[in-house]
């Protein structure tokens, strides 16, 4: 006997309800599962590309899987050490900074009370809260660096990265078109179009984000490090990976990075006393330097821009950058990382349902009204 459609929805608003109990409650236990899932729908079109070519679904798969392995272990024999490296003396020279901030303050002020008199820059307010803020990290920085190290390690273990996550990744994208044949065959048959229309528009969205703004965010990150590294910028592969790692925001990637380096070059360039052979030698500000970091960044932002988004991504995506950082922060905040990582396919399903929904309310009579009604 079958259930009405009454009983039905609210059966599914059950289970849907549990679903995300779930997610909250189980979010360590999922995570390697969901970050294989959404490997395996980024690697799908690679995988139908190979079946065209003449490849079984199971070869496809073990080509694709043997060449992600390859590429792991070059990456992570060439430039995780160095990335690893490079991180940690990134952390002891800015805390070398902050601490050096009181002196810093007072060459600064000497160098503008040079070039500008009339400025009053005797005030002690400005030098005394930068000792506070320095001796502040220096009391707090081990404990602060330590609280990090523990949460990622809480967070993403080896043996998940490492083992469980390629296998998921395997099955699933094994699977995948089978998988979405089994979902389709279960859409009711009265609104089956309605569904398959909604879920292609979700797939463009999610496939113009994730594989379309990927790319870029591993192109720009490889441009960023390549570049800063031959500009001489100390640190320029790490800040490099932090610009692509948040460039899918649009703008921030190139902000924040663009000020980290610049900072790290005002650092490294910005001149000062050096004793060589018993000799104090002066060394300039060295602007060409420090001009060809920020122009690293310019070019970057305008290649972006003009190029690499407008091909990959496109102009359909559907996605609004606050709407990201909303979804992220609050799925971030309700399930950790295993809601940062749903994050973005919930938003696009929002959007495309919404959107649905508003065009639907546009063509009702509560929207249009009563046309030609008396009085």
């Amino acid at each position: 006997m079958a259930l009405p459609s009454q009983k039905q929805f609210q059966y599914w608003g059950i289970a849907a309800a549990v679903f995300a109990f779930l997610l909250w409650a189980l979010g360590a236990v999922l995570t390697p599962f969901i970050l294989g899932s959404v490997i395996a729908y980024f690697l799908d079109p690679i995988a139908d590309r190979l079946e065209k070519w003449g490849l079984s679904r199971v070869m496809a798969t073990v080509v694709i899987t043997l060449s992600g392995v390859l590429i792991f272990f070059l990456l992570f024999l060439l430039v995780v050490p160095t990335l690893i490296g490079q991180l940690g003396q990134l952390i002891s020279t800015i805390g070398e900074i902050i601490q050096d901030l009181p002196q810093t303050w007072v060459s600064l002020k000497e160098w503008l009370s040079g070039r500008f008199p009339n400025l009053d820059l005797d005030g002690t307010f400005m030098l005394d809260q930068m000792t506070s803020l320095g001796n502040a990290v220096q009391s707090r920085g081990g404990d602060l660096v330590a609280a990090l190290l523990s949460s990622a390690q809480g967070l993403i273990n080896v043996v998940v990265l490492l083992v469980i996550v390629p296998v998921v990744t395997f099955y699933m994208l094994m699977d995948w078109d089978r998988m979405v044949a089994q979902v389709d065959n279960l859409l009711p048959r009265d609104h089956q179009e309605t569904v398959r229309d909604l879920a292609r528009q979700i797939d463009r969205t999610l496939a113009s984000f994730i594989r379309g703004q990927g790319t870029v965010c591993v192109i720009l990150g490889t441009y960023y490090a390549v570049a800063l590294m031959l500009a001489g910028l100390n640190f320029g592969l790490i800040v490099g990976f932090i610009a692509g790692l948040i460039s899918f925001i649009p703008y921030i990637g190139a902000l924040v990075g663009g000020v980290l380096a610049i900072g790290l070059a005002l650092f490294q360039w910005w001149g000062g006393t050096e004793v060589i052979d018993g000799e104090t030698v002066q060394h300039s500000i060295n602007w060409l330097r420090i001009s060809i970091v920020a122009g690293v960044f310019a070019f970057g932002q305008f290649f972006e821009g003009n190029i690499l988004t407008p091909k990959l991504v496109g102009n359909s995506v559907g996605l609004h950058p606050v709407w990201l950082i909303l979804a992220l922060s609050v799925f971030g905040s309700l399930l950790g990382f295993v809601g940062m990582l749903v994050a973005v396919p919930v938003a696009a399903v929002i959007g495309v349902v919404a959107r649905f929904l508003i065009a639907e309310y546009k063509l009702g009579q509560l929207y249009k009204g009563h046309v030609g009604k008396d009085g």
